[in-house]
């Protein structure tokens, strides 16, 4: 095998690695992550994709790493360690950030990355949980514009501690959001857009439970009847009730894996600090 960039592959040949380990990527899905971040692929002798490996740079000292995949002949023969050093060269110096799965930890740990958090992958069919319809708020929701930018970007960075405005700003045209006001001042948001299956909602960015949920809510109401997904940090507490009474229950887990010195406060609700409350996805953070 020899190694490729993947934006000169067909579309089609990724889509087929991802079916082929059941992962529930569109074609539409591949196309945005190329657009968003750069990438490598494994080719055979005749040009067919083996495996595939991204990166997507925040700002100037960090990244996420996803979309690693070899396919199901090919995984017990070093593949995803040739393809993780291919990418290793090409982001060193960065701090870096990603999920892994089950299968995928062992090697992981064996490039130094350290244990983080659980991501909990919830999905289903959703429904209004009519339990925390009464919460009380002390701001007003409504649908998010384009003169909310800027407010959004300010909070993500806060929250997921690192600049993601390149990625923000391409998420904001897919996306349809929602915020909590306290008069003109953005407190918390939720995103959702088209992904897999249906829709996923992330990410959303608040100071804690109760304002997540406010935000998150109109999306469950939109999309009520019809598949809802939401990575989440969050194992207890008030927000993750909510999604599980909002019908999108634990269908997997990941382990976010972390390289370098990250800020204390990522990937953790701090009392009094915004918080990630919900991904984007599982490989972009």
């Amino acid at each position: 095998m020899h190694i490729g960039d993947i934006k000169d592959v067909e579309l089609d040949q990724l889509h087929a690695l991802s079916i082929s380990v059941r992962w529930p990527h569109r074609a539409e899905d591949w196309e945005f992550l190329r657009q968003t971040g750069s990438g490598i692929v494994a080719l055979d002798e005749i040009g067919r994709v083996m495996g595939s490996a991204m990166w997507f740079p925040h700002g100037d000292g960090f990244a996420t790493i996803g979309m690693v995949i070899t396919s199901p002949r090919l995984q017990t023969n070093g593949t995803g360690q040739w393809l993780m050093n291919g990418i290793l060269d090409k982001v060193a110096g960065r701090r870096l950030s990603l999920s892994a799965t089950q299968a995928a930890r062992r090697l992981y740990l064996s490039l130094d990355f350290k244990p983080e958090k659980t991501v909990y992958q919830c999905q289903g069919e959703a429904r209004i949980a009519k339990d925390f319809a009464s919460l009380a708020l002390g701001g007003k929701v409504r649908q998010l514009g384009a003169d909310d930018l800027e407010a959004i970007l300010r909070l993500d960075t806060i929250a997921f501690g690192a600049d993601r405005s390149e990625l923000l700003r391409r998420l904001d045209e897919q996306s349809i959001g929602y915020g909590l006001f306290h008069g003109a001042d953005l407190q918390a948001f939720a995103l959702c857009r088209p992904f897999g299956r249906g829709h996923v909602v992330g990410p959303v960015v608040a100071l804690n439970d109760a304002d997540a949920i406010a935000v998150v809510a109109p999306h469950v109401a939109r999309h009520a009847g019809q598949f809802l997904r939401l990575d989440t940090h969050m194992e207890t507490g008030d927000f993750a009730s909510y999604v599980s009474q909002c019908g999108m229950i634990v269908y997997d887990t990941v382990l976010t894996m972390s390289l370098g010195n990250h800020p204390a406060n990522r990937n953790k609700a701090v009392a009094g600090t915004m918080a990630t409350y919900a991904l984007v996805s599982q490989a972009l953070g």
